[in-house]
């Protein structure tokens, strides 16, 4: 059978493998015994040794070292072309950053009455007399409480609300002493609205108040709703038609249904053009990040990824400034929607990504692109078919493999592996839900809401740019647990400062952000870390899914001030500190090989495996690569 200097694990591909090294010319292994316990499993181990085998042909052909042959992969160009093209492909994460936030001012309830049947002549409120309506409202404070007088050219008295107007059955002055007999009607004339903010919003448009205030809070649950479809559908089309061509649909997407927004002539109408609008907002977020990480080298891969959320964030000022100086929503949302034309301009220049064309076979345009990229980058090209060991004539080129489907129940594996899942999904939520709710809110925090909008998306940028030194540095659970327990305790002091103190209610609910954005930015990495290779998208996909759920349920959190002014932040505060306990009870993968099997998962929280520097075999660990940089951002949609 013959013999070997030592066996042991090592790590080839992100695969664990048992390597029998031996470096003596005598005494050579002739034959090796392969055992396992199932049909499978063997097929896997059989694919496993060929692969080898070919690489070692290729290796022994090859002029190359191990070390120069790695140095020149296809996702080691670390020059000027994955520069561009990341930068053309962020500008975009601005434009859906800035229309999945631009309902926050389209929706501005002003102050408003029921508009009175007739020509007014005088008006009283709070005993101040006045010859317009539209004057009394630098002196409306309490909205839906407050009463105004008016008497019309005919002589008659109506008492005004918010939503009801009551006409004085019996001869009376313009006074707000009447004990008289009144008739009830409803606002059928419309309403008046307070144009001191806002010329115009959706709010006002439609008169989406009083009965149909409804309305108005199903903008950005519906828009929310289509931007979970929209990751389903469009995570779905970019593996089967290609990354480059799904980029180009929805950025066109998002600039045409931007508009068709604007020109609605009512409130269905608008609707649709919104939900079509987040969904290809959502598919272009989705897409976006496997794009990018399928070109960008391994070293910048997890830095890019996770500051793509930053040019997300700014999206977010550019609305706090555009809200500012455009006060017709039809006109600011236009303008918001133009930030899209200089990336659809460029996009038709963007190349499909190596990765997904050898995935498909097409291998003379994956080698166009790599020739593409090594001119851009004045550095030699490299052949592809001895980079990547692909035999195109023989089994390994082409021959597919047959992958298992997995569904939901997986995650559920053993009880463990379900605790975890429930964990996760529960971090997502919360940090979906915080996320959006302290943007939300920001507008009711006092002083100018558009500074307060414009700070909460500044400070996620310092915050991305904490968890990428602290995931490296301190762990990946440790810098999670800290950030959700921050939030949380936040969360409480700001319920603790007076009314008055609204500059340091905005101050605490920045540090919340932070905090919360910290984490929600964190989980994306640390769930596919988490999971075997088998489950991997899948328990990204689900989690960014729960997600979602937290989103759609922001807005009517935000309402919950209505019963008390911090009970949104006391529900946000709890599920915080709850979430951050639990993320002590996960398991630290930072320095940690990917999982493969559930026996790897398990293990994850007691042991740190070996690593070896071995080189990749060959198209399984394509695969392999394709499917964690996949599993890594499906569903990433902010």
């Amino acid at each position: 059978m013959g013999h070997c200097d030592s066996v042991y694990l090592s790590e080839v591909g992100d695969t664990q493998v048992v390597v029998f090294k031996h470096e003596k010319e005598e005494g050579a292994i002739s034959t090796i015994v392969l055992r396992g316990s199932t049909d499978n499993l063997m097929d896997d181990i059989e694919r496993a040794v060929d692969d080898g085998i070919n690489t070692f042909k290729v290796l022994t052909r090859s002029p190359l070292s191990v070390t120069e042959i790695q140095s020149r992969k296809v996702d080691a160009f670390p020059d000027r072309f994955q520069i561009v093209l990341y930068f053309i492909c962020a500008f975009q994460n601005i434009s859906c950053g800035i229309h999945y936030l631009a309902s926050v001012f389209m929706t501005v309830s002003p102050y408003h009455t029921c508009r009175p049947p007739g020509n007014v002549s005088q008006v009283l409120f709070h005993n101040v007399s006045s010859w317009r309506l539209e004057d009394i409202w630098i002196l409306f404070f309490t909205g839906h409480e407050d009463q105004i007088i008016v008497q019309l050219q005919n002589g008659e008295v109506w008492e005004l609300t918010s939503c009801h107007r009551f006409r004085r059955d019996e001869k009376s002055g313009l006074n707000s002493d009447y004990n008289g007999r009144k008739s009830s009607f409803p606002c059928l004339d419309g309403y008046i609205y307070d144009k001191s903010k806002w010329d115009s919003t959706v709010v006002t448009q439609w008169d989406l108040v009083c009965n149909r205030e409804w309305f108005a809070k199903m903008v950005q649950p519906v828009f929310m709703l289509g931007v979970l479809l929209g990751a389903m559908i469009f995570g779905y089309l970019s593996d089967r038609l290609g990354r480059r061509l799904v980029l180009w649909s929805t950025s066109i997407g998002v600039f045409f249904f931007g508009i068709a927004a604007a020109f609605s002539s009512d409130y269905y109408g608008f609707m649709i053009a919104r939900f079509l609008l987040a969904m290809s907002g959502s598919g272009y977020l989705v897409v976006v990040f496997v794009y990018v990480t399928e070109f960008i080298g391994m070293k910048s891969r997890t830095w890019a990824c996770i500051q793509m959320h930053s040019f997300f964030a700014i999206g977010t000022m550019v609305v706090a400034l555009t809200g500012y100086f455009v006060r017709t929503w039809w006109t600011y949302q236009i303008v918001l929607s133009t930030v899209t034309v200089p990336f659809v301009v460029c996009c038709w220049i963007l190349p499909e990504t190596p990765f997904w064309l050898l995935s498909e076979g097409r291998y003379e345009e994956a080698q166009r692109v790599v020739d593409t990229m090594a001119k851009w980058n004045r550095a030699s090209s490299c052949k592809l078919s001895e980079l990547l060991s692909l035999d195109l004539n023989g089994p390994v080129g082409n021959a597919p493999f047959e992958v298992k489907k997995h569904n939901l129940l997986d995650l559920f594996y053993d009880w463990n592996v379900g605790t975890r899942t429930f964990i996760v999904w529960l971090i997502w939520f919360t940090g979906c839900l915080g996320f959006y709710f302290f943007s939300l809110n920001s507008v009711n925090l006092g002083g100018n809401e558009y500074l307060n909008l414009f700070l909460m998306g500044a400070v996620e940028i310092p915050a991305y740019v904490f968890i990428c030194w602290g995931m490296d540095s301190i762990g990946r659970r440790n810098i999670l647990a800290f950030s959700l327990i921050s939030g949380a305790l936040l969360c409480g002091v700001v319920m603790a400062i007076p009314k008055d103190y609204f500059v340091w209610t905005v101050v605490v609910t920045m540090a919340g952000k932070f905090a919360i954005g910290a984490s929600f930015g964190l989980i994306y990495l640390y769930t596919a870390e988490l999971y075997p290779t088998m489950v991997r998208s899948l328990a990204v996909g689900s989690g960014s899914m729960v997600s979602r759920v937290g989103s759609i349920v922001a807005p009517f959190w935000v309402s919950l001030s209505s019963a008390w002014t911090f009970l949104p932040q006391l529900l946000v505060g709890i599920l915080a500190f709850i979430s951050g306990v639990l993320s002590l009870m996960l398991p630290e993968t930072m320095g940690m090989p990917l999982a493969t099997t559930w026996e790897e998962a398990a293990k994850q929280d007691t042991e740190k495996e070996s690593s070896g520097k071995l080189f990749p075999t060959t198209k399984n660990t394509v695969l392999e690569k394709m499917e964690v940089i996949d599993s890594e951002v499906s569903g990433l949609g902010e």
